[in-house]
């Protein structure tokens, strides 16, 4: 049977609902389950993508009503988080510290990248479930 989240001849890039958000992300290991937690910290600049270029984790999966914390590591130079559906966006930063929060009440996935680098495969997901 054909599995619409895999390539010919390769290996499954993830869920159907990410439709090949994260070919190029080195560092998408699947979904990390966070749900039931009120607050969880995402590193903006994590080792991924040919250096501090990743969001850690790429996708994480939490439940309603859950805010995501993202935390500047220092890394990589200035990125900014800009939802790709344009719900949210931080301005560009490059201070080790700096935190930028969204919280999720709908559920749904939500993607989101690096403006400067998301070619270079700094992107991410949120999967509210």
């Amino acid at each position: 049977m054909f599995d619409p989240g895999q390539e010919a001849g390769g290996e499954s890039e993830g869920p159907a609902e990410f439709d090949g958000w994260f070919d190029n992300v080195d560092n998408y290991d699947g979904v990390v389950d966070r749900t039931g937690e009120e607050e969880i910290t995402v590193q903006v600049g994590s080792q991924a993508n040919g250096g501090g270029f990743g969001f850690g984790p790429a996708a994480v999966a939490v439940s309603p009503g859950t805010t995501v914390v993202w935390e500047w590591t220092g890394e990589g130079g200035s990125h900014d988080v800009q939802a790709d559906d344009g719900s949210f966006a931080s301005e560009m930063v490059g201070d080790a510290g700096h935190t930028f929060s969204h919280t999720f009440d709908e559920t749904g996935t939500t993607k989101y990248y690096c403006m400067p680098h998301k070619t270079m495969g700094m992107k991410g997901a949120v999967v509210v479930e």
